[in-house]
């Protein structure tokens, strides 16, 4: 169990990337929605003992991160939004170079590694450049280098971004399987790949955590309040606006019907987080 109880964070230009943020994530996936700008990149990295917070405690597990934060690096596996390779290096060799550095023994490493290989269906490249591998195959090359050590605690940072369905796929295969028995925290904008892999999540915005829970609790508030209609309502909040065979389709949330053709829709997390966006842009 990861617990933050008022974590801070101001850059030395003034930004605020976190602001009183409390927060207690159980094990298995747990998603972490937001904006960009949010403050998701930063909470990763604060967690991910990269930069230490202002204020507030930290914990995993019962240890205290601030205080013992080699003792989680141990436990950890970080999966950034972007990072680089070295140009010249095959997976394999690259793997085995990273947990050199993670202090694993050899014969270890080298199971783990073919292990590692096969979970992300890289066994066929193992020795190409990663320099050369295309954007899922980079991800699921990430994913590998970061399940080094067999870490509890597994952070991922927009690990879905700029990938093709078919790669999103493989890699949502991947992190159902990977979270049985670890805490992962997936962070991202995309609310599809949220809604389909954790049954937990947390929504954030301009640096604070805005909610978080189960995710059939965090919709349950919004249920029977949400309606799609072919004519541009006048009341409620709108939440999103589609096309189908070229027509165009509002969402709204409100309390009661907003039109004579507007139809009740099942609630989504998607619906959760454009309100949020809704009522932060109003304000």
């Amino acid at each position: 169990m990861l617990t933050m109880t008022d974590v801070s964070k101001t850059y030395s230009d003034g930004t605020k990337a976190l602001n009183d943020i409390s927060l207690t994530l159980p094990a298995g996936m747990v998603g972490l929605l937001g904006p960009n700008g949010a403050g998701k990149s930063s909470l990763m990295r604060t967690l991910a003992c990269l930069q230490a917070p202002d204020t507030g405690q930290i914990s995993f597990n019962n240890t205290d991160i601030q205080q013992s934060p080699q003792r989680l690096r141990e436990q950890l596996g970080y999966l950034p939004q972007s990072f680089g390779v070295y140009p010249h290096m095959s997976c394999v060799a690259l793997l085995e170079h990273i947990s050199a550095l993670k202090n694993i023994p050899r014969k270890q490493a080298k199971q783990q590694i073919e292990e590692l290989l096969t979970l992300t269906n890289l066994t066929a490249f193992a020795g190409k450049r990663v320099s050369t591998f295309s954007g899922g195959m980079r991800q699921r090359f990430g994913i590998a280098q970061a399940l080094l050590g067999d870490p509890k605690l597994l952070i991922m940072d927009e690990p879905t971004a700029g990938l093709d369905p078919q790669e999103r796929q493989r890699l949502h295969s991947v992190l159902i399987r990977l979270s049985k028995n670890k805490l992962v925290l997936l962070s991202t904008h995309i609310v599809e790949d949220i809604e389909h892999l954790c049954p937990h999540a947390a929504i954030m915005m301009q640096g604070a955590i805005v909610d978080s829970g189960a995710i059939p609790a965090l919709i349950a508030p919004m249920q029977h309040n949400v309606w799609e209609t072919s004519a541009q309502p006048a009341e409620g909040i709108m939440l999103g606006e589609r096309y189908h065979f070229g027509q165009p389709l509002w969402r709204v949330y409100h309390h009661e019907r907003p039109g004579a053709d507007a139809v009740a829709c099942r609630a989504t997390l998607q619906d959760r987080y454009f309100l949020e966006l809704a009522r932060r842009e109003v304000n």
